[in-house]
């Protein structure tokens, strides 16, 4: 079964940076696509960034600010985030694919990202 488990969510200071982690279970995705969702409360859930063997892409609003990367050795994927504003407060979901091309056919629970003003 797969698992995915987000971590290092939390309070931050506008201008402030966060990592986020992302461990996977139950598969090795090293052969396949990751990415990061957010969703604030009455939106949609929304494109952060994705990585796959292609390459890596990203949201417009978080270009230049946000890096997605990945240790295949670990199954883990992170999001470093710097230049926080608080328009970046939303739950961050971590997300895997079932190919190497896709990135949301798996997700994690979420964990909270708060950018204070």
């Amino acid at each position: 079964q797969v698992q995915l488990v987000e971590s290092g969510g939390g309070l931050v200071q506008a201008g402030g940076s966060l990592r986020l982690s992302c461990a996977a279970s139950g598969r090795t995705f090293s052969n396949y696509g990751m990415g990061w969702f957010r969703q604030v409360p009455g939106k949609e859930r929304e494109f952060v960034a994705a990585i796959r063997w292609s390459g890596t892409s990203y949201a417009d609003s978080v270009k230049g600010k946000f890096t997605i990367s990945r240790d295949n050795a670990k199954n883990t994927v992170y999001l470093q985030m710097n230049k926080l504003k608080p328009e970046d407060t939303a739950v961050y979901y971590c997300a895997a694919g079932k190919s190497p091309l896709g990135y949301s056919d798996y997700w994690g629970q979420g964990t909270q990202v708060t950018v204070a003003s």
